[in-house]
């Protein structure tokens, strides 16, 4: 469909004053329609008939100046006029060219690609600068966003690479590829969305996909992964790529498809994972990690590196090379990473005699966290808990003795009737009172029967923190006070004595290392109960016993 913009005045300043959408989507037109992409499809259509006005010729020629110098305009007044969380529902969080650059490098030195697609284009910069590599290759652009659509259009127009692309504005999971005789390159950011934004029939597709390659898949799978599964299918041996993604997948129980495809049908060479502390992306907060490939690739093992910065990453070079069946067969990637911590023969993991949970979640602390004498409820439905892991981290010692310092949980039974009238009649004006502050309505409550029902568990007898920029704290409660999610309760499952409690309390904080959990960026590491139930340490019989362990 070609179409023409109507001619009424804009602004003479677009590069630095565009103001709304509808500007940004003039001005990406008005450079796309000059070109080979201006056949467009009916929903970029939609959004250029409701265009702001035909920019002068004058400040056209400025964006297009801008954009061959290297810079990306019209991608960087979308990612700021649209929010980061409004992004992220389509997961489109924009590549900076500190990592376009050596993938991009990478791409072009390791093989000469007769065509190469970015299967979550946005504004195009990794085609902009492959295409710039790769003089003779045809790039082909897929993007979902109409608008962020457009503007891919604008920039490889700009740059005169509109005569070798393609762009389709449509969901890369139902892309098709023509056959090409020279092998096509994968290169991207594929767009992270969580899987309870992904629809039911995608979840589907990616169970049927998977079997198909003889792989089972988890409908927890976040849509990287569906983008990861896409690739494997649409490319053939000897078709290669890069891909930059969160590094979750590398650990989490749903990103096993992802790892089985990486050491299996995409035939990956190298992992490059950035360190914590480097925050690649401005407006997202996870751990990077760069991942290339070559299909059919199935005698060499692949490399697995960490890495401090982003210049790092010039060749992709180093890392520690593990062969395919180790990969397979290993659980956790990350821990590829982490140095070798040595322990005594004799420990065993902690989850061979506790249990790691997770405390309750009330899904409104605003409503179920209070004071400890709350006077509008009876005192027999207020449980001393802790609520914040600085709770834990700020005590003294290893031991919480007392609650004074601590707020209570609400926890009302399932059966109301159990209460006498006066309870009861607190607890039901109170419950009046949750019901129109919207306690009653949140995803948690929604899901729970009763709605009020937080169901805390039992004292914990050691009681552990999970997330932070430290190593986990380890506190024996003595003061038997319960937790919510903030922190996790470790439970034997056969009776220890309580100095055995002490010991393996103290076992617990003299070995504590961030080695184990899953570092997110920033550094902020965090154990699940599964991570922390592996963590190393003395067995019952020396525990209960007198006799020293080795250090």
């Amino acid at each position: 469909m070609v179409l023409t913009m109507p001619g009424t005045a804009l602004d003479d300043e677009p590069a630095g004053g565009i103001v709304d959408e509808q500007q940004l989507c003039a001005v990406a037109w008005a450079l796309a329609s000059d070109g080979c992409l201006k056949d467009v499809n009916r929903v970029e259509a939609g959004l250029i008939a409701k265009a702001d006005g035909s920019p002068s010729s004058a400040a056209v020629e400025r964006v297009a100046a801008t954009i061959r110098s290297g810079e990306d305009p019209l991608g960087t007044a979308f990612a700021s006029l649209r929010s980061a969380a409004q992004r992220r529902k389509l997961g489109a969080t924009y590549t900076p060219a500190s990592l376009i650059g050596p993938m991009s490098d990478w791409l072009a030195n390791h093989k000469r690609a007769s065509r190469v697609v970015d299967p979550g284009a946005g504004s195009a910069r990794f085609l902009v600068a492959a295409g710039r590599l790769l003089p003779e290759a045809r790039l082909v652009a897929v993007e979902i966003d109409p608008l962020a659509s457009l503007i891919a259009r604008a920039n490889l127009t700009a740059l005169g690479f509109d005569e070798r692309s393609e762009v389709h504005t449509a969901d890369f999971r139902s892309l098709k590829l023509a056959a090409d005789p020279g092998p096509t390159a994968f290169i991207g950011n594929p767009p992270y969305v969580r899987h309870h934004d992904i629809a039911p029939k995608w979840k589907a597709w990616l169970r049927e996909r998977s079997e198909e390659l003889g792989l089972k898949a988890s409908a927890l799978a976040g849509l990287h992964v569906h983008f990861l599964l896409a690739t494997a299918h649409l490319a053939r041996t000897g078709d290669y790529g890069i891909f930059v993604t969160s590094s979750e997948w590398l650990d989490v129980g749903y990103g096993q498809l992802a790892r089985e495809l990486v050491a299996g049908p995409l035939g990956g060479l190298s992992v490059h994972v950035l360190d914590a502390r480097s925050q690649a992306f401005a407006d997202a907060a996870t751990t990077a990690a760069v991942t290339a490939f070559e299909v059919g690739e199935s005698r060499r093992g692949v490399r697995v590196r960490k890495i401090k910065r982003t210049e790092d990453l010039r060749g992709l070079q180093g890392g520690k090379r593990f062969g395919r069946e180790k990969l397979r067969t290993t659980r956790r990637w990350s821990s590829l990473l982490e140095p070798k911590v040595r322990v005594p023969s004799e420990f065993v993991p902690l989850g061979d005699f506790c249990r790691v949970h997770r405390g309750a979640v009330t899904g409104a602390n605003a409503t179920w966290v209070t004071k400890q004498r709350d006077p509008r409820l009876p005192t027999a439905v207020l449980f001393p808990a802790v609520t914040r892991a600085s709770e834990l981290i700020d005590l003294d010692s290893a031991f919480l003795r007392d609650d004074h310092h601590l707020r209570a949980v609400i926890d009302l039974p399932d059966d109301l009737d159990v209460l006498g009238a006066e309870d009861r009649e607190l607890v039901e004006r109170f419950l009046r009172s949750a019901r129109r502050g919207g306690a009653a309505n949140s995803y948690i409550a929604r899901h729970r029967k009763p709605w009020w029902s937080v169901r805390l568990r039992d004292p914990a007898p050691i009681l552990a923190t999970y997330m932070a920029r430290r190593p986990p704290t380890f506190v024996r409660n003595l003061a038997s006070v319960r937790n919510i999610n903030a922190v996790h309760g470790i439970y034997p499952l056969q009776p220890l004595s309580d100095p055995a409690l002490c010991r393996l309390t103290m076992a617990l904080r003299n070995g504590a290392s961030l080695t184990g959990g899953r570092t997110y960026a920033g550094g902020l590491t965090k154990f699940e109960p599964s991570e922390m139930a592996q963590v190393m340490v003395p067995p019952p019989s020396w525990l209960e016993s007198d006799e020293p362990w080795p250090s």
